[in-house]
């Protein structure tokens, strides 16, 4: 139990549903804060008790919107979490916030509460496309808020989103070179997805737009990694990019199959305790989350304990994303199965020579370039 936890956080409330968004997130007219406040502290309490006193090294407010919370929120979520677990002085504290006037104005105030490395949702630069997403700031704002978030916070990320309709590689480069420009030391670079239950999902089955696929898509993806090098950012998870040093290390506690607490309505939890993995879920409906916190300490309505080849699973979907790739000893530690038991050896030795993966000299199988962009492929052949 010495291997540092992650915590997550969730804010479920948003001002606006994003027509891409299949996050738990809710819009509110009223919000009694002070009730979702304490209902996530007591939750957390609850944990804590669980797994006792472990050291933390992450804790990552996420949504929904964030920067919707009270400062007060996060400065006593914050130090609940430094008085029930082991912080270090290097400990990493995110806050998802988006780029309107209004939330910018607050991010000051959640330096002041202890937050440490901002994570902005810009998604764009440019007019047209946030129109498209469905976004509340102009691209103005967007680049105030950066600038005004890298003179408050020592780490800054932002989002975007590319593979949008009608993108061709040119305005991609220039936009994405646009951004760079901003001095971030890390950014979160996504291809827009379809995804079931949201408006985009009814609108693209009613052909209201096409997105880039197949090689388009693919010299999409090519030409970001290409653009954030020339800026030093190396590409060390399929969607994310970093200056060396600046990896969001609450994100490679998922990534490297770690243990994380997740509270809030919705949130899910890995815990290896006493040789079990424990996967927990919360219950999803903002005000039900908090009838049950109130009732009962927690809002879990599901906890189930994974059998090993799940957990192998699990450790492999993730740790494959990354540019590091995986290390076999590690899967074996964390799931309790023997590394040729989690994969299909056949697979592996046909992807190999095919040159969608490799074993690095220091023993790690990772991805090559080429895989990573076939890897919703390559991963269901690979796993039995």
């Amino acid at each position: 139990m010495t291997e540092p936890l992650a915590l997550y956080i969730h804010w479920p409330f948003c001002a606006a549903k994003c027509p891409y968004c299949d996050f738990n997130s809710h819009v509110r007219d009223r919000l009694d804060q002070a009730r979702f406040r304490d209902a996530l502290r007591r939750e957390l309490a609850h944990e804590a008790a669980r797994v006792g006193r472990r050291p933390l090294a992450s804790i990552f407010f996420g949504g929904g919107t964030p920067s919707l919370m009270d400062p007060e929120t996060v400065a006593a979520l914050i130090a609940d979490a430094r008085s029930l677990f082991d912080a270090g002085p290097e400990i990493e504290i995110t806050l998802e916030a988006n780029p309107t006037s209004v939330e910018a104005a607050k991010l000051a105030a959640f330096r002041d509460a202890g937050v440490n490395r901002a994570s902005l949702g810009v998604q764009s630069l440019e007019e047209e496309a946030l129109r498209f997403l469905g976004r509340r700031h102009d691209a103005a704002q967007a680049i105030a808020a950066l600038e005004t978030a890298r003179g408050i916070f020592p780490r800054l990320s932002f989002d975007l989103i590319y593979a949008r309709p009608g993108q061709d590689e040119a305005s991609w480069r220039a936009e994405l070179r646009r951004a760079l420009a901003l001095a971030a030391d890390h950014l979160s670079l996504y291809q827009l997805t379809i995804e079931p239950g949201t408006q985009f999902a009814t609108l693209h089955a009613r052909g209201a737009f096409a997105l880039p696929e197949g090689d388009d898509a693919a010299r999409l993806y090519h030409a970001t990694a290409e653009e954030a090098a020339r800026f030093g950012l190396r590409s060390y998870e399929v969607s994310n990019y970093a200056k060396a040093g600046a990896e969001s290390r609450h994100n490679l506690a998922y990534w490297r199959y770690g243990d994380y607490l997740g509270i809030g309505a919705g949130a899910h939890q890995r815990l290896l305790m006493d040789g079990r993995m424990l996967a927990t879920r919360r219950h999803r409906a903002p005000e039900e989350w908090a009838n049950r916190v109130e009732r009962d300490g927690h809002a879990a309505v599901e906890e189930e304990e994974l059998v090993p080849a799940d957990r192998a699973r699990e450790a492999l979907l993730m740790g494959l994303r990354l540019a590091e790739g995986i290390d076999p000893a590690r899967v074996e530690a964390r799931s309790g199965l023997p590394f040729d038991q989690a994969i299909d050896p056949a697979m592996l030795g046909a992807l190999l020579d095919e040159d969608y993966l490799t074993w690095t000299p220091e023993g790690r199988l990772r991805a090559t370039e080429e895989g990573i962009v076939r890897l919703d492929a390559v991963l269901p052949v690979l796993l039995r």
